[in-house]
């Protein structure tokens, strides 16, 4: 079958080969046929060892696509299901997922360590145990999640990561309050997500910030009611807010100065919330009065925080009733042999989502 395999981390291309081999079929597995995968800037992370993942591997862990064929044990899901892939399924018995923190449990990353796929010259992973920049892959059961038929796998993808990711930040990690006032620093897919929870939590002022101008644009499509540049935000923060800053600030770079800076533009007692993934090497830095004096509160979100089941399902709900647009957050749309341009464009700022269909 066809795959798209970085061979090096540190490459900035990756290869289609046909000689790639799903593996793993078992026992407790599904295989799936991908359809539709979103490309993340997590996939990019990857690629440049930013997020640690072993190579060779396959990218790509927002995908959606059809049941194959299930191994023995499996249950609720049947060939012809329609699925999407969660990179970040709960096992139901360690800690995290007991105290009810299902995001937090560990069992899907020690699925990045046993390798997903073969070629004839050797073992390939797939990244965060998945790998859907292939047309098949082999998961976990719980890594399999169905999905409503009226859903479209592009759809489905979207929710299987970046959507979930941004839209929980708003509404489950933040818990934005109607009326208050919300800045967004990073404004790509994830970020959209942030902003058009914030909207569906009934913020007053929405301010999107991001060095691009066309997704400086696209913001106020999705609901921002404000969008300006980096450069620009200070004086945002003093019109809007009158100097004192914002009641929600989401860092969606991953980046320790972007940290800083969402940390300097939310107001004393607001609330900070990180959602961009960053480097183990990358460190922010606080002084112990200003932590103590100015009793912000910091919240990492990962994946969305909360149920990731349930928002899922929630994210579903948004998009029947409208309250959420999914469909326009997808700018392009490729098939494999394409999947380099799209990584040029996303490393640009030029795509918001790109679809790869497979």
């Amino acid at each position: 079958m066809r795959a798209a395999v970085l061979h090096e981390t540190g490459q900035e291309k990756l290869e289609v080969l046909d000689d790639v081999e799903a593996v793993g079929f078992g026992p407790g597995k599904v295989r799936l046929r991908i359809r539709a995968t979103g490309l993340c800037h997590s996939d990019l992370s990857a690629m440049s060892g930013v997020l640690p993942q072993p190579a060779p591997f396959v990218p790509g862990h927002e995908g959606a696509g059809e049941v194959l064929d299930v191994g023995d044990g499996v249950t609720g899901l049947s060939a012809g299901d329609r699925v999407l892939v969660c990179w970040l399924p709960a096992c139901g018995v360690c800690p995290s997922c007991r105290r009810g923190q299902t995001h937090l449990c560990l069992a899907g990353f020690m699925n990045a360590g046993t390798p997903n796929f073969k070629r004839p010259g050797g073992d390939v992973f797939g990244f965060a145990g998945t790998g859907t920049f292939a047309e098949e892959v082999v998961v976990d059961a719980a890594c399999a999640v169905p999905v409503p038929d009226d859903v479209p796998f592009e759809i489905a993808a979207l929710i299987g990561c970046g959507v979930t990711t941004g839209l929980g930040a708003a509404i489950n990690t933040a818990q934005v309050e109607a009326g208050s006032s919300v800045a967004v620093i990073g404004c790509g897919g994830v970020g959209i997500s942030a902003i058009q929870g914030a909207r569906a939590r009934g913020a007053a002022q929405i301010v999107a910030v991001d060095p691009v101008a066309s997704r400086r644009e696209a913001a106020l499509r999705f609901g921002a009611t404000e969008a300006v540049a980096p450069g620009e935000l200070d004086d945002a923060k003093q019109r809007i807010t009158g100097g004192e800053g914002f009641d929600y600030v989401f860092e969606v770079v991953g980046r320790s100065a972007t940290a800083r800076t969402a940390y300097d533009t939310t107001r004393r007692g607001g609330t900070l919330c990180v959602v961009g993934a960053g480097a183990m090497d990358d460190h922010l830095q606080l002084n112990m009065f200003e932590l103590f004096f100015d009793e912000k509160r910091i919240l990492p979100s990962m994946f969305g925080g909360g149920d990731v089941l349930r928002s899922y399902e929630r994210a579903v709900a948004l998009w029947r009733a409208g309250r959420i647009d999914l469909e326009s957050m997808i700018t392009h749309r490729v098939r494999l042999d394409g999947i380099n341009d799209a990584l040029d464009q996303m490393r640009t700022g030029e795509s918001l989502r790109t679809c790869i269909e497979l």
